[in-house]
């Protein structure tokens, strides 16, 4: 894979932090034509310095508590990003460790990516991680935790009760859309090992792989269980279903490599910021690990990040057909700053852009197939607060290139496996499933007005999740398991516990 400029924003940006804790700034005149971009971004307004100061001052002396000056400055922090989109964030030592163990896979929770909402009253499900101890209690997306252990959230420190020793119980106070009041569930702690790539075959000749998320070895896992699938069908697949639902994203190198695994030639993705560092370009190798063989992709509204990065670098050069339901929207890159005392910043620096050019931010994709989720009744229902899950609710977000056209209506998470059916029948004869759904849909009776989908609306602002900077990737096709631990961080939230 070629890399035309690598966003190492790591490097560039640090520099400037140093220079903003000088009196002043360094003139644009003294620098060379090279640095004045870098000059005009570490410029300091100290009439405003003055006034945080002022303000800092202030609620040391009079608030009617004393106040932690470590407490006071790590919240100032926080609020100077809160309001920027809702995936730049400041990370505490335990929350930074927490995110740097999601690029390896494993900790020890419950199993639940979790969104922080902005009153701290309590901790929104976006998804149970699966095979985990949340997903065989029956947790849903979209369930609220309004206590752990009977304390309520606002009176603990956001999700770490969910963390412990292996073995351990605690118990989750959960709100459910369609039930009347609070309920308890009981859980074991375990040691989570998230397996992001699983694979069988659907019918002779047609495989499936599912993508749950992209990790340090998930390109590498990816190669192995294309090569098992291809032995099994004697050497050769006829077509293959990769599934990206409810994939959250994670790594970008992770993605990138999949997709180069299954291109031959082309762009893969690109990324464009406010300073030129941030700028990078992602071209595929030579090497089609399926031969050419047809690739159907699902996805649905829990589909984001370096998710839709895949499927739209594989529609884009026409190498895989979409099915599923619109993607989450999820354009923006993430770039992670360390600090030194062990925290971390996490910082909205870039946008993704796919081969044909378009940003994904708040629109996501539109499969050339759209499916729908199965009517289900009773408490398997998918809870409402599903209805628009998408980036283009959450307050803050950034604004997209397409955001506001007519017509726009947020995914729907798709679960079970008739989408996987769907895909391969898809796969085996294109244009069967669309033909099909046409033709229910034109035997179904109008829906009545009420029971249309609304149009999307700002949820609370949940606490972003890590996100992947984009990297080189070696020119090596890897079949091994990297050893070498890449700088990228994972995608959303910054807890997994």
């Amino acid at each position: 894979m070629r890399v035309a400029r690598t966003a190492t924003l790591l490097l560039a940006l640090l520099p400037s932090l140093a220079l903003a804790q000088q009196p002043a700034a360094v003139p644009a005149s003294d620098a060379s034509a090279a640095n004045n971009e870098e000059a005009a971004t570490s410029k300091v307004p100290l009439e405003e310095i003055r006034r945080f100061v002022a303000v800092y001052n202030a609620v040391r002396a009079a608030y009617v508590d004393p106040v932690d000056d470590k407490k006071l400055m790590q919240d100032a922090v926080r609020g100077l990003l809160l309001d920027l989109d809702p995936h730049s964030t400041y990370f505490g030592k335990e929350d930074a460790e927490a995110f740097d163990e999601q690029a390896n896979g494993a900790y020890e929770g419950i199993g639940v990516e979790l969104q922080q909402q902005p009153d701290n009253s309590s901790l929104k499900i976006i998804s149970p991680i699966d095979d985990t101890p949340a997903a065989r209690a029956g947790i849903l997306a979209g369930d609220l935790i309004i206590a752990i252990d009977g304390k309520p959230i606002s009176a603990i420190k956001a999700s770490e009760p969910l963390r412990g020793v292996a073995g351990s119980k605690v118990v989750l106070t959960i709100v459910r859309d369609g039930k009347p009041k609070p309920f308890d569930v009981t859980l074991a702690r375990e040691t989570i090992r998230v397996t992001s790539v699983r694979s069988r075959m659907l019918e002779p000749g047609y495989g499936y792989i599912r993508l749950s998320t992209f990790q340090a070895d998930t390109g590498a896992d990816f190669q192995k269980h294309v090569r098992q699938l291809s032995k099994q069908a004697g050497g050769q697949l006829k077509g293959l279903v990769l599934d990206l639902r409810s994939n959250p994203g994670g790594l970008l190198t992770a993605a990138v490599q999949v997709a180069d695994d299954l291109l031959e030639k082309g762009n893969i993705v690109s990324t464009r910021g406010r300073i030129s560092i941030s700028d990078a370009r992602f071209d595929a190798t030579p090497g089609d690990l399926l031969k050419g063989a047809p690739v159907m992709v699902l996805v649905d509204a829990g589909s984001a990040s370096a998710s839709e990065v895949l499927a739209g670098a594989l529609r884009d050069n026409q190498r895989a057909r979409v099915i599923g339901s619109r993607t989450f929207g999820k354009g923006s890159v993430q770039t992670v700053l360390p600090l030194d005392n062990g925290d971390s910043v996490k910082l909205t620096t870039a946008r993704y852009f796919t081969p044909s050019g378009k940003s994904i931010q708040a629109t996501g994709i539109v499969p050339e197939v759209e499916l729908k989720p199965a009517p289900v009744e009773g408490e398997e229902a998918l809870p409402a607060s599903l209805t628009d899950f998408s980036e283009a609710t959450l307050p803050g977000h950034l604004h997209g290139d397409a955001e506001g056209e007519e017509g726009y209506q947020a995914g729907d998470v798709l679960p079970g496996d008739g989408p996987i059916n769907d895909a391969l029948a898809e796969l085996k004869q294109p244009g069967s499933v669309a033909a099909r759904l046409k033709a229910e849909a034109a035997k179904a009776p109008p829906k009545p007005a009420a029971e249309a989908k609304p149009e999307a609306k700002p949820e609370a602002k949940p606490e972003a999740k890590p996100e992947a900077k984009p990297e080189a990737k070696p020119e090596a096709k890897p079949e091994a398991k990297p050893e070498a631990k890449p700088e990228a961080k994972p995608t959303e939230p910054p807890v997994k516990p």
